[in-house]
């Protein structure tokens, strides 16, 4: 009688995929409604493996939008059939089975079950109270797996560091090491969209339109201003990567973005968010109490944007308009100097217009790739020809406001060749018209701050632009 082969047990969070169920599931609810953090702190105190069971009954989580290692499922196909192969887990059994359902490579489930978190030693028991003392093989990624290979014959080592590697070693033969894949400085310096900083350049633009700009103390205040803007914005865009972990994954190129992707620690994300943003308001009470609070003011809008507004249809292009125009509220705060109804009403409507040019590009993508609708945005490919209209609209009336500034006597008390700055208006009309045309092409990045930044005609006007008003003083 031949012997049975030995099994090869897979772990799940960090070894199959490089993600974690609990924290995947538990932002699913969070991103359906925020007061489920509540709940969590109460079936936490009934055990880990409760509050898991009790988050798996209400989320939602596709299996087929998760980030698998393709390493470790391409090696498990190549083991099929010549062992069984067991997906043994901490997550709750409900979602390991769908995970197991979709990949159809297991021959039998183990995981967390309402009762007993399945987890570290507790794994360890179950596998040896199954198949026996060094009756497995066992694949996983973390150090507490070390009490599950003390009982294993063969140990892989996925994801992890060399440390790792060699005290598995001591444990129990080690088949085979996939080396560690996560992202480092790099990969953060994308998460956190740096580029995007460039947006609170506008904190700036009150000095430069009061012409203060020779002021030291009020031009050092501006630049720790844009720190400011620019570390809670940070911690915004981590969070709200966090919670359209889904949406993105199924977007042509946000699905590369590092959470979506799994080439950064879902928890890691969620401990940067908040001391991002913590830091971000620590520096705007250093530079003014006023000053806090419109940037308190700013990172509500975007969590509630985050959380919810973004779902809104037509509201979501509003607020994004209004977050640009809270920056400049934000600069003229730090520079103690009045509001601009001019200034305010130019940026209202210029960058309306840019937010729709980001839905309408959005769309545009969606109907390339033969999809009906934007998932979590409520828009439709049905809304493309109302949103390029509304969008050109938009960028017209900035013109509009800026032409009607022009003839104003605001601007003679500011400006000695006031009639200079009327070329602001076909430099300004052209680029609007332009990238217009360019998304009506299929031509326009995602973002069109990004855009603006690759775009050497966009430089060019911008160059052209910073000259008229210098001509003009």
């Amino acid at each position: 009688m031949s012997a049975q082969p030995i099994p090869l047990c897979v772990d799940l969070d960090g070894t199959l995929i490089r993600s974690d169920l609990l924290f995947e599931s538990a932002l699913s609810l969070l991103r359906r409604n925020p007061f489920y953090l509540f709940a969590f702190a109460l079936w936490l105190a009934r055990g880990r493996a409760h509050l898991k069971r009790e988050i798996a009954r209400r989320a939602e989580v596709d299996p087929a939008t998760l980030p698998y290692d393709e390493r470790v499922v391409e090696w498990l196909r190549e083991q099929q059939g010549q062992r069984p192969q067991v997906l043994c887990t901490a997550s709750d059994a409900a979602l390991a089975r769908g995970v197991a359902d979709h990949l159809g490579l297991f021959d039998a489930v183990m995981a967390s079950d309402g009762e007993r978190n399945l987890a570290g030693r507790h794994k360890g028991e179950a596998l040896r109270e199954r198949y026996g003392e060094r009756g497995f093989d066992y694949a996983g990624n973390e150090y507490r797996d070390l009490h599950i290979w003390k009982h294993a014959r063969r140990a892989v080592v996925v994801n992890a560091d060399s440390g790792l590697a060699r005290a598995a070693s001591e444990c129990c033969e080690v088949e085979r090491v996939f080396e560690p894949s996560r992202g480092g400085l790099r990969t953060w310096l994308k998460a956190l969209r740096l580029h995007q900083w460039l947006k609170n350049l506008l904190v700036f633009l009150p000095l430069f339109t009061s012409h203060r700009v020779l002021e030291t103390t009020t031009t050092l205040h501006c630049v720790l201003a844009f720190l400011a803007f620019g570390l809670c914005a940070s911690g915004v865009y981590l969070l709200n990567d966090l919670l359209d972990l889904d949406a993105d994954r199924r977007h042509p190129r946000k699905r590369l973005r590092p959470f979506a992707a799994g080439t950064l620690p879902l928890w890691q994300g969620l401990l940067a968010a908040p001391l991002l943003a913590l830091a971000g308001l620590a520096l705007a009470l250093w530079i003014s109490l006023p000053f806090a609070g419109v940037l308190a003011c700013y990172y509500g809008l975007t969590l509630a944007y985050s959380l919810r507004l973004k779902r809104i249809v037509m509201l979501d292009v509003v607020i994004l308009a209004a977050l640009y125009t809270v920056r400049i509220i934000g600069g003229a705060v730090v520079i103690g100097g009045g509001l601009s109804f001019w200034l305010l009403a130019f940026s209202m409507f210029l960058f309306l217009s840019l937010a729709m040019l980001k839905r309408y590009t959005e769309l545009r993508s969606l109907l390339g790739s033969g999809k009906a609708e934007a998932s979590g945005r409520g828009y439709s490919v049905e809304d493309i020809p109302l949103i390029q209209s509304l969008g050109g609209a938009s960028g017209y009336m900035s013109v509009l406001v800026l032409a009607l500034y022009i003839n104003s006597t605001a601007s003679e008390a500011l400006y000695r060749n006031q009639q200079v700055l009327w070329l602001l208006c076909p430099l300004l009309l052209y680029w609007i018209s332009r990238v217009w045309l360019i998304a009506h092409r299929g031509q326009m990045h995602d973002d069109p701050v990004v855009f603006a930044l690759v775009d050497r005609v966009s430089r060019v006007i911008l160059a052209l632009c910073a000259i008229v008003v210098a001509g003009a003083i």
